[in-house]
């Protein structure tokens, strides 16, 4: 990355400008400072601590960065949504993991794009997924290219700027619209549900029905945070599980899985602060869902 240091910060050093100006985390600066000839200046090498003159040009390499053993590359169809120097965003199809684990080694999301980037000729890129989504939560994935861009979306989460919105088909007939506001902690003896438990993080749901259905409701939901399960707990939590979600409480009668498809992403690009804003329609298996839904009621 290049810059042409302006007048106003002149005299700034070089540590200062990149972190505050650019965004820079520590992880990021270190990494940077580790090889020489990564931060160079008017094509000189320098260190932090060098004075920036107005009119500089200042430019940035970053390492090499490697690709995790339990990334696998594997030739996967991808339906990429969105895509830059930056940014690629995928709407995953239910039943793919997003990254591999002891339960997903093979056919995650994560496999796909190590394959797709070495297609592409990124043959060093590795998988920096800001938005993750559960295996069988279908929708919308942000993923960093890089270390830079990933740090930078990580405060742009933090600040809530990244905003998401799903639809979900619930058990029974939901108001119009509301707030779940209870906060979610891990459930004693189990490293994978959640609870509803005074002990846990703050978590906060909008939602707003969409259409009454045969005894199950259409929702939008927004996130304001993004604890595990969120959604799945709060609606379980409401006497309104998901439909599919076994888990916490829904039937498998109408789905196989939970009703839950992330259809709407917008975020602002870190570099280019270009307004980005992505909708997918609703995968088939819960088109078919509704359509079932429908036959039922008219029986």
């Amino acid at each position: 990355m290049k810059w042409i240091i302006d007048e106003q910060y002149d005299g700034m050093i070089i540590r200062e400008y990149l972190q505050k100006i650019h965004g820079f985390s520590r992880r990021i600066l270190t990494a940077v400072k580790l090889e020489r000839k990564n931060i160079q200046v008017n094509g000189v090498e320098k260190n932090v601590r060098y004075a920036l003159s107005a009119g500089d040009v200042l430019e940035i390499r970053f390492p090499k960065e490697k690709v995790s053993a339990a990334l696998k590359s594997e030739k996967i169809d991808l339906d990429i949504v969105y895509e830059d120097e930056e940014v690629i965003v995928i709407n995953k199809p239910p039943g793919m993991a997003t990254m591999p684990s002891p339960q997903h080694v093979t056919g995650t999301l994560a496999n796909g794009l190590i394959a797709y980037y070495r297609s592409c000729g990124r043959n060093d890129s590795t998988v920096h997924v800001v938005t993750r989504l559960d295996a069988n939560t279908s929708g919308l994935v942000l993923i960093a290219k890089d270390r830079y861009t990933h740090s930078l979306f990580s405060e742009a989460q933090k600040a809530a700027k990244i905003n998401r919105k799903y639809m979900a088909v619930v058990e029974g007939d939901l108001q119009a619209k509301g707030t779940i506001d209870a906060p979610i902690a891990r459930k004693a003896g189990s490293i994978i549900e959640r609870e509803v438990n005074d002990s846990g993080r703050r978590a906060v749901t909008h939602y707003k029905k969409l259409q009454e259905l045969a005894g199950h409701s259409l929702v939008e939901i927004e996130l304001e945070t993004g604890r595990t399960h969120q959604i799945r707990v709060h609606f379980s939590n409401e006497g309104y599980p998901l439909a599919g979600d076994d888990l916490y409480g829904g039937t498998l009668q109408l789905m196989g899985r939970q009703a839950l498809h992330c259809f709407d992403l917008s975020f602002r690009h870190p570099l280019t602060r270009r307004a980005v804003h992505l909708q997918v329609e609703l995968p088939e298996d819960m088109k078919l869902l509704l359509q079932g839904i429908e036959l039922k009621k008219n029986v």
